[in-house]
This record gives C-alpha cells, sequence and structure tokens, in this order.
C-alpha cells in the first residue's frame, strides 16, 4: 500500500515548479429496496477504527496484464482517510492524463468503478477508482453513511491526490461517475474547475430520488410523513448511542419492482457483482441516512460545468433514464447525451459489450488532449 505522504514526496522530488416505514421506503430512491432503508430493524454495523487493506486482488472481474495496479489512501478536506486502486498503463513515458471513477451508490471500488478504471487504464490514461468516505475500505464513522456534501468532496479529494503523482498532467483530469456517483460527480466537476471533462453513466440523483421518490411522484404530506419519522429515529439513535441500520439490502422476497429485481441479480450474485464489502451486497445504510439529502438539490449548478463538456450514458430500457435526460436539459453546451439501446441500469455495470468504453475513450482523448 501506498500512502499520499509517500506519492506526494515522491512527486515533489520530480517536479518542484508543477415494511416498517412505507413513506421513508418510498422516499429512499436505489434505497427503496435496494439499498436497504425502508426497515426500522436494526442490523448492528460494526465500526472501523483504523484502515487496513490488504494486496490480495479481491475485485469482482479478472486482473489486466496491461496495467500495474497498487492500493493507495489519500484524505479528503474533512480529514477523512478513502481507500483506492490506482491503474496505470504499463510501459508508459511522460505525464499521463488521469481519470478519477467512483460509484455505484452503495458499491464499493473492487466492483464497477474498479472495472471502469482498469479498463480505461488499458486505453492509456492513469486511473484511480476510490470507496467513498464511510464505506467499503475507506475510513470515517459510523459506517455505511452517505453526504451529498462529504462524497462530493471525496471526488475533489481524488483530483487532489492524482494531481500529485509525478506521471500525471494536472491540466489533464477527468471524472467518471457511476450510478449515485454520476449525480456526485457532476456536482464535483461544477465547482471544481481542475477537471477538464466528466462522463456521467447511468446516472442518478440522489438528493432529487430521495426527497421526492421515482418520478417525484412523493407528496408533501408524505414527504413530511417521512421527515416526522427520521426526526423521531434520530432520537431513538441519539438514546442508544448508535444508528440503527436496515435490513441486509436486496434479500428479495418476490414481488418487487423489476429494477431491484436487476440490482440484485448484479450485487447479490457472486459471478457478477457479489462485494462482501459493498453495502447493497452485504449490508445497509444507517436509517438516518436520507435527511441530509431531503433538502439539498446537488444538480442545481450543473449548467456551470460549461465550458467544459459532460457526456451522459445511460440505458434506453433503464427505469432511472430520466434522471440523465432531465440533467442534459439542464446542463449547457458542450453536452452529449448517449442512450444505449437494449440496456437496463445495470448493464452499465459491468457488462463489457454494452458499456461504451469506445466512446468514453474518444470524448476523453478528445477533451483531454
Amino acid at each position: 500500500m501506498t500512502t499520499q505522504h509517500e506519492m506526494t514526496a515522491a512527486a515533489n522530488a520530480e517536479k518542484a515548479p508543477n415494511e416498517g416505514r412505507r413513506d421513508v421506503l418510498k422516499l429512499t430512491g436505489a434505497g427503496l429496496v435496494a439499498l436497504g432503508v425502508g426497515s426500522m430493524t436494526s442490523h448492528k454495523v460494526m465500526a472501523q477504527t483504523e484502515l487496513t487493506l490488504g494486496d490480495e486482488w479481491d475485485k469482482t472481474f479478472a486482473k489486466s496484464d496491461k496495467v500495474d495496479h497498487k492500493k493507495v489512501t489519500f484524505k479528503n478536506r474533512y480529514g477523512i482517510t478513502l481507500a483506492a486502486d490506482v491503474y496505470q498503463p504499463k510501459q508508459t513515458h511522460g505525464k499521463l492524463a488521469a481519470l478519477v471513477i467512483s460509484g455505484p451508490f452503495g458499491a464499493v471500488k473492487e466492483q464497477s468503478s474498479g472495472l471502469y478504471a482498469q479498463t480505461m487504464a488499458e486505453r492509456g490514461f492513469l486511473t484511480i477508482a476510490f470507496d467513498p468516505s464511510y464505506t467499503g475500505e475507506s475510513g470515517g464513522e459510523p459506517r455505511n453513511v452517505a453526504s451529498p456534501d462529504i462524497n462530493t468532496e471525496d471526488f475533489s479529494a481524488a483530483v487532489d491526490f492524482v494531481g500529485l503523482l509525478p506521471n500525471v498532467d494536472r491540466e489533464r483530469i477527468g471524472v467518471i461517475g457511476i450510478c449515485g456517483w454520476g449525480g456526485m460527480a457532476l456536482n464535483a466537476v461544477a465547482i471544481d474547475k481542475r477537471v477538464k471533462a466528466v462522463v456521467a453513466s447511468t446516472m442518478y440523483d440522489m438528493t432529487r430520488v430521495m426527497s421526492k421518490g421515482y418520478n417525484d411522484s412523493v407528496t408533501l404530506e408524505q414527504r413530511t410523513q417521512a421527515l416526522t419519522q427520521l426526526g423521531q429515529q434520530r432520537w431513538a439513535d441519539a438514546e442508544q448511542g448508535e444508528p440503527a441500520y436496515g435490513p441486509v439490502s436486496l434479500e428479495l422476497k418476490g414481488g418487487e419492482p423489476q429494477f431491484v429485481v436487476e440490482y440484485a441479480a448484479y450485487y447479490k450474485s457472486p459471478e457478477r457483482g457479489f462485494h462482501p464489502r459493498a453495502v447493497n451486497s452485504n449490508a445497509a445504510w444507517t436509517l438516518t441516512t436520507p435527511l441530509s439529502f431531503m433538502n439539498m438539490p446537488i444538480l442545481t449548478y450543473i449548467a456551470e460545468i460549461s465550458p467544459r463538456p459532460v457526456l451522459f450514458i445511460h440505458g434506453e430500457n433503464a427505469h432511472s433514464r430520466y434522471f440523465s435526460e432531465t440533467a442534459y436539459e439542464a446542463a449547457a453546451q458542450p453536452k452529449e447525451l448517449m442512450i444505449i439501446p437494449g440496456a437496463n441500469h445495470t448493464d452499465l455495470y459491468d457488462q463489457m459489450d454494452v458499456i461504451p468504453f469506445d466512446k468514453m475513450t474518444s470524448f476523453f482523448q478528445s477533451h483531454l488532449a
């Protein structure tokens, strides 16, 4: 494992000048069933007090012989230590363009983001896939909490890190956000002018879906009831001295919506995406995780990504397609929306014949030139 301090020192030496609660369930979007926030049943998750990163290859995809890989750590602006994987194409010379990657919501870097990172490294980019704060191998307590603010910051912290690497051209940094981290990525790039181009793949706006439900279907009465319940849960957590968790995510009982079945087919299948550290595979979010998402629309300033380009990628048959379509409308030029025929939401997690890596490669090659 390489720490940021060690890699920064090397960089400086080389480049000195350079069904209990139905309304809560409805409001939590991908946490409807998939994120396990809909029950008041306590599911204890042990706190993580220090980072211990293993050296074994524990990804959900095969290791490429075309790239070098190493685990690294770095801190975000809030002092939380993040764990990440750096992928670098072999036998390269000079400074490389870099890509910062994370997502989906409730996933870890050993899943989809790592697959994207390794594949884009094979295509000539230095890439980093990180675990967001409070999840996976990254630090932060309590475990399995999400925050639109802190998780936006996580992207910029990763930009900090790669910009200090001696073999990265800090004027050629891009971002890829997947699923719920697609929205976080767009939010981060809107404020972080160091990033030159961004891709949002199978994007969710988590603040929208948690506050308004799918297709903005939640009424004010339902929202008020959910917030009341969340407030009561805060008292319960305070009394217990620790947060309560929902049941383990995606334990299907039958009758779930098709998109939840598709989530389970990815996260619960050892042949596809199961990973023991992923919230959606083997755990649950805190019951109060939706609170900070309920009144913080993260795509308010999406037009300020311009004049830097944004590429939205979504499946034709994805239940979440409307997130990319409405975000595309709100974004300013240059922008592009690519709809993948026949694809559903999770196809863009890991299906190599569906994910448009050629398109992403040409996009970043053009805009990180």
